[in-house]
């Protein structure tokens, strides 16, 4: 594996928690599978975020895939099958809505938020529209107030996909704690890990039932509603009460390995935070905005990494800046969050026709010109400035740095 200056990722463990799973796993006829600790894990993220309920599943991805599921079950109106989604996504956010049956109906993103844009999405609202899937990308706040408004007036389901976004805020209220469900990924690159991991939230207990049944083959047993159980026993007399199977789903358990770091993890996901906002900010606040995008809406935000968004449209010039970028050894991705314009993607072509790019301007310059680098907890302000300031000099462009090289005097 190549070896960068400056990686994407960097591993979050550290050794209090391989300590906390040493522990679990010296214990006698200890459960592996999901038990006790990924009970208290769910109710500790619950504490934290400040919602009811959470299920800890396998991924975020799984997340997203339970939540569109859920929204089949409960939906009483057949008619209302669309979902609006953000062009600039995870590829599963996208694949959860077709996969259970659902239009995706896609809007434009603002450059400041890299989220939908809301006078889209009105524009898009419909008597078939069912939900609104926003997605908070990389630690910036998607909503406001109009658009909460609107969706509670019209009585549409706001769901978050807050995977990106761990601690980001809104009106001083953490993300996760608008919709009807949220959905969070504690992969090895977000803001906490447990490997592989993610977590779906809401303050509706019988939304709450069905998703824990949900993420266990659909078996009537994960449900911690006595009454409600005992009903569909009766009902299913000639079923084994251990196995009975009430909805098409899979298995996407976590495990209590998982829990275990996710529990200690959470212990320092504020004070870590903080340290990566911070970082952000210094690194937006240097960089030279006749070249580069700075206008992000900061405010609540929680960076996991730096978007970087070239102000040219000139393909040449890019592919220079990319060459740099390979030449000093700087891990990066175009396109930021999932690539950039999930329309252009090749599994979407048979559900969609006739799709006018144009229409997508903000996307479609993430797509072309949108990057993202790496940002971690014990990233130093020096480092910071030394690493990218001088590693890749000529294409930064610190503002408090002259730059006299003829490769990039035209950017």
């Amino acid at each position: 594996m190549k070896k960068f200056n400056h990686s994407l990722m960097q591993n979050n463990f550290t050794k209090s928690d391989l300590l906390e799973v040493k522990k679990l796993l010296s214990k006698k006829n200890i459960i592996l599978t999901q038990s006790t600790k990924v009970e208290e894990f769910e109710k500790k993220w619950s504490n934290w975020l400040g919602v009811k309920y959470s299920v800890f599943v396998n991924s975020g991805s799984s997340a997203n895939f339970i939540s569109m599921l859920l929204l089949k079950i409960i939906n009483k109106n057949k008619n209302k099958n669309e979902i609006i989604v953000p062009s600039l996504t995870w590829v599963s956010d996208v694949n959860s809505v077709i996969m259970n049956g659902f239009k995706p109906v896609f809007v434009d993103i603002n450059l400041g938020n890299l989220s939908m844009n809301t006078d889209e999405v009105l524009k898009k609202i419909n008597k078939k529209t069912l939900a609104v899937f926003i997605t908070h990308a990389q630690g910036f706040n998607g909503l406001n107030s109009n658009l909460i408004k609107t969706l509670k007036k019209k009585k549409i389901h706001l769901i978050e996909d807050v995977c990106e976004s761990h601690g980001a805020k809104f009106n001083g209220k953490k993300l996760g704690t608008y919709g009807l469900i949220s959905n969070f990924s504690f992969y090895y690159a977000h803001h906490m890990t447990t490997i592989e991991g993610g977590m779906i939230c809401t303050n509706d207990k019988k939304i709450y039932e069905n998703l824990r049944i949900l993420r266990s083959h659909g078996m009537l047993r994960e449900s911690k509603n006595k009454s409600f159980e005992a009903k569909i026993i009766k009902k299913y007399k000639n079923l084994s009460p251990q196995f009975i199977f009430l909805f098409t789903t899979l298995n996407f358990r976590n495990t209590e390995i998982g829990a275990t770091l996710g529990i200690n993890q959470l212990k320092s996901l504020n004070s870590n935070n903080f340290k990566r906002t911070s970082n952000f900010k210094f690194f937006l606040k240097k960089l030279d905005g006749s070249k580069y995008f700075k206008n992000f809406d900061l405010k609540g935000s929680s960076n996991y990494a730096f978007p970087i968004i070239l102000k040219t449209n000139n393909l040449i010039k890019r592919n220079n800046f990319e060459k740099i970028m390979m030449q000093k050894n700087i891990e990066f991705r175009r396109g930021n969050a999932g690539g950039g314009n999930q329309l252009r993607q090749p599994y979407l072509k048979k559900y969609l026709k006739k799709i006018k790019l144009y229409k997508f301007k903000n996307v479609e310059k993430i797509h072309f010109y949108g990057y993202y680098i790496g940002n971690y907890p014990n990233l130093k302000k020096n480092k910071i400035f030394n690493c990218f300031s001088y590693n890749i000099f000529y294409f930064i462009s610190f503002s408090n740095v002259c730059y006299k090289s003829n490769r990039i005097r035209n950017f």
